[in-house]
């Protein structure tokens, strides 16, 4: 057992220092992602006495504040430090808790602001984390890289859910429970300062190219775009849609912890084996098992509706989730591989252009809830919104195959390199 821990400790070790210091930057900021996507949650609907409405309308201002940063981004790149702006972004998102906590009166408006700002931080974080993730990793690795972040991720999520629930329930009355959120907050604030220190100790580069507005792509990446559309069908709520389903049948953040926990323990486990022994021909089946753990658990929910059906949907919610994850974004990068070199342009372009695809999908998928909670109830959305989502998600299999196989005959070394104006592509903006 030792000798093969050693193994893995020096696999990670032969690894360039750009991935290794990418690895352990996002290391250090997984402390705070269970805390944004859990537990600010819990704190608007225990502020706003359980109207999960308002949940929903926080991460709508949120994923619409995403790609209006990553396009304010793309401006940044050429004047400041990639890292600088990686940094930011961490250190936002301890400011807009910090904001959120600091408001008397939870009300649309403060939503919208600290959504907002929130928006900003995840813009400038996924915007470049992204990019240097593209930029460090080839196709033959990247199975390997995110299958590191998710054992990290997973195993800080079993601590950090447990640890803050246990916390925030062991204070006694409302104005307790607000205190320990601001020292919550306080924490987070460190943790992002943590993480733009060891940021820094990389040498990561700027996209060279300095133009990233395109209005026309390969036929390649129109397939890629209606992807990232269903994927982003289940980012409009689903992020915090554990929480609400918690919160309504458990009534406390403690429970809301261990059901994270339990599920993160099975994850870190099957994420860490697949990142390492999988190979590239294999993304369809990890992703289609995702899909299928994904649509089998919310049909559990939508069925019985119950404690048991939101522990087992969360459960198989937290495999099913980085599975994908492991799957898409390797999938995502290779088809940015190709399509960047037959149009000459940045990476980063891409990166920016797929954010249009995910917001689509995001609106879509947060509208659909929010429309069945006023026309219906929200116990109909928590209920059937989720099953809608999962179904539709199914066709992504269906994409993916057809995405890879394209792939695979555009990636050829005879295949033929097709012009601007047969790829459908027009001049930049």
């Amino acid at each position: 057992m030792l000798n093969k821990l050693k193994i893995e400790i020096n696999h990670f070790k032969s690894q360039p220092h750009n991935f290794r210091i990418l690895i352990l930057t996002n290391l250090v900021y997984a402390f705070v992602l269970p805390v944004i996507d859990t537990f600010v949650a819990a704190y608007i609907m225990r502020s706003t006495h359980g109207d999960i409405t308002k949940v929903v309308i926080y991460q709508l201002t949120i994923y619409t504040g995403i790609p209006l940063t990553f396009l304010l981004n793309g401006w940044l790149l050429k004047h400041f430090d990639i890292r600088k702006l990686y940094s930011a972004g961490m250190m936002l998102s301890g400011v807009s808790m910090i904001v959120m906590m600091s408001l008397k009166e939870l009300d649309l408006y403060g939503i919208a602001l600290a959504g907002t700002i929130m928006g900003l931080s995840f813009g400038f974080y996924w915007a470049n984390r992204d990019y240097l993730a593209l930029a460090i990793t080839r196709d033959d690795n990247r199975n390997y890289y995110y299958g590191m972040e998710t054992l990290f991720y997973t195993i800080i999520s079993v601590i950090m859910p447990i640890s803050i629930g246990l916390f925030i329930d062991s204070q006694i009355g409302d104005a307790q429970k607000h205190t320990a959120y601001i020292i919550i907050t306080g924490v987070v604030f460190v943790i992002t300062i943590l993480a733009s220190i060891v940021c820094f100790r990389g040498t990561f580069k700027n996209p060279e190219q300095k133009q990233y507005v395109f209005f026309k792509f390969h036929p390649l990446w129109y397939k890629l775009l209606s992807l990232a559309s269903l994927k982003g069908l289940a980012q409009g709520f689903l992020v915090t849609a554990p929480a609400m389903l918690i919160l309504k049948f458990f009534g406390n953040e403690g429970a809301l912890g261990s059901a994270n926990s339990i599920g993160a323990v099975i994850a870190a486990i099957i994420m860490y084996v697949l990142g390492r022994l999988a190979k590239p021909s294999d993304r369809i089946k990890i992703f289609a098992a995702g899909l299928i753990l994904f649509a089998f658990g919310a049909a559990v929910n939508g069925v019985l509706f119950s404690q048991v059906g939101v522990v087992t949907f969360i459960l198989l919610l937290l495999i099913a989730k980085p599975l994908m994850d492991l799957a898409y974004f390797p999938i995502q990068f290779q088809v940015i591989d190709i399509v960047s070199k037959i149009e000459k342009r940045s990476e980063f372009a891409y990166i920016l252009n797929h954010e249009a695809g995910l917001y689509v999908g995001r609106f879509l998928g947060a509208a659909t809830f929010l429309f069945m909670a006023k026309y219906g109830s929200a116990e109909i959305a928590l209920r059937y919104a989720v099953v809608i989502i999962a179904i539709l998600q199914l066709c992504s299999i269906f994409v993916a195959k057809t995405i890879i196989k394209q792939g695979q005959l555009e990636n050829k070394p005879d295949a033929p390199i097709l012009s601007t104006e047969e790829a459908g592509v027009i001049a930049p903006v």
